[in-house]
């Protein structure tokens, strides 16, 4: 009886390493990096060549006298204030982006987003956040994209946070798992 159990034990834990293997693929942005949502922060080069993906987290710091307004595309390019989707006051908002498209982003004063504190990003389907795919081509390249144009000494996009297990590592933890549910025999 107690060496079933052990075996049952031992298939539940690889069953959540395997599945946590799997989908841990999401990114958090802090939007300016250290600036923030400011308008002193180049908004446009921050954004430009990062890839958003569906389960990203987009994390807007911003003073307590500054608002955030996620708004539709024509209120973006006109800096339409006044109807928007969602309004965030708080000084530190958090968006999942949780659905692909475009995302549109301004100040909550209009003087602010005519003056470029404003921000639009193109969410990308992410296979591990949606209903299996048809597999694609590997790409041309050796190197894949990084999900930041800037990186910190150690090489990892500052930031954001990328947590991707997969291929060898994630048998590795499988196998570790495995060997450490054997213990429990």
């Amino acid at each position: 009886m107690a060496m079933a159990m052990a075996k049952n034990i031992r298939v539940y834990v690889l069953m959540i390493i395997g599945g946590l293997a799997l989908s841990c693929n999401a990114a958090t942005y802090i939007v300016g990096d250290t600036s923030g949502w400011d308008i002193s922060t180049d908004l446009d080069s921050w954004s430009q060549g990062k890839r958003f993906y569906v389960g990203d987290v987009l994390v807007f710091q911003y003073s307590s006298s500054q608002s955030l307004n996620e708004v539709t595309r024509e209120n973006y390019n006109t800096c339409n204030t006044t109807n928007v989707l969602k309004a965030y006051t708080n000084g530190n908002t958090t968006v999942t982006l949780s659905q692909p498209g475009q995302r549109f982003f301004v100040s909550g004063n209009r003087l602010l987003c005519l003056g470029g504190m404003k921000m639009q990003v193109n969410v990308e389907n992410n296979q591990s956040f949606s209903p299996a795919a048809a597999p694609q081509p590997p790409p041309q390249s050796n190197s894949l994209p990084r999900p930041s144009s800037k990186t910190d000494n150690d090489g990892v996009p500052s930031g954001s946070t990328r947590l991707v297990i997969g291929g060898k590592e994630a048998l590795g933890i499988v196998f570790a798992c495995y060997v450490i549910s054997l213990a429990f025999i």
